[in-house]
């Protein structure tokens, strides 16, 4: 299928530009701080952390800092440097995947830090990690966890919400990877607003399979996981919120990148870049005011940015 090659940085700023929509750019005082977490992840961090920055910061809505964990096989001691200061800032971008982050006085903060109003956006196998950590799982609802970790939902062909408990069924996976159609189950979400109802996404795995506490989750998208595809002959949640305290958490499933990056389609995805933006502006606000670019996919090409 024909692929639209069109930066999703110039065409927000476009946008932004258009007198008619009464935007402006924002000033560096009033922009949204954001924290991308790294270090560990079975993803190239160090390739799409960077990308993930500055399509942010593209938009003109977001002041981006990076904070990164000890590697793998790290010594205890290591993680005395892990220190973040969540206080300074308004939503936390995890693209880690691996264990708790340590000390416990970290996760206890992050956890202040929620309940007292901050935000978390899960970016793909963000919802992998912490295992073990309860109030981490409740944030995230549905995690990469076999199936006695947790109860499964999805939605069946007629778009109902259906439940598996505990140790029936399968646990996560996904088939092998490629170009599937999302589906914007709540259009008037102030994150889904105004994007189409069904669009194409760039080459990806579908999760399939979730497991966890999957409470007061709120789904925005699904994609459908074709059996032919290994997947599971029903729609599995891509996109969703859930409230934590005064905070909120948006778990993103969507996002695969190979170890070595080269095109990742699925990070480059205009669609999963407009939703992690909106994501992180709606999760501190409450609002979005980032226009769906001009060049979103449509529900039969995908669109990635150059």
């Amino acid at each position: 299928m024909k692929k639209q090659i069109v930066p999703l940085v110039v065409s927000f700023l476009g946008l932004l530009a258009v007198a008619c929509m009464g935007l402006v750019k924002s000033t560096e005082s009033d922009r949204i701080r954001v924290l991308i977490i790294d270090g560990r992840n079975n993803h190239n961090w160090k390739d799409t952390t960077p990308f993930l920055k500055a399509q942010l910061e593209g938009t003109g809505k977001f002041e981006v800092s990076v904070a990164t964990t000890p590697p793998n096989g790290a010594k205890a001691e290591e993680w005395n440097n892990f220190k973040p200061d969540f206080a300074k800032f308004d939503v936390v971008l995890s693209n880690y995947n691996g264990s708790k982050w340590e000390p416990e006085s970290v996760r206890e903060s992050f956890e202040s830090f929620l309940n007292e109003g901050g935000a978390l956006v899960n970016v793909h196998a963000a919802n992998n990690a912490h295992q073990g950590w309860n109030s981490f799982e409740e944030a995230t609802g549905l995690l990469w966890r076999g199936n006695k970790d947790g109860a499964r939902l999805y939605l069946d062909q007629v778009g109902k919400l259906m439940t598996v408990k505990i140790g029936e069924g399968r646990g996560a996976g996904h088939g092998p990877q490629h170009e599937y159609v999302v589906k914007m189950r709540d259009q008037e979400h102030p994150i889904t607003r105004g994007i189409p109802k069904e669009w194409l996404h760039g080459k990806d795995e579908l999760y399939h399979g979730q497991r966890g506490p999957a409470k007061n989750m709120k789904i925005l998208a699904t994609a459908f996981s074709d059996s032919k595809k290994g997947g599971t002959g029903v729609h599995e949640p891509m996109l969703w919120t859930i409230p934590v305290g005064k905070g909120v958490a948006v778990t993103n499933v969507l996002g695969h990148v190979n170890k070595n990056a080269g095109e990742m389609p699925a990070m480059k995805c205009v669609g999963f870049l407009t939703l992690v933006a909106r994501s992180c502006e709606w999760a501190v606000t409450g609002k979005v005011t980032i226009p769906v670019p001009s060049n979103f996919p449509t529900v039969s090409e995908v669109s990635l940015v150059d």
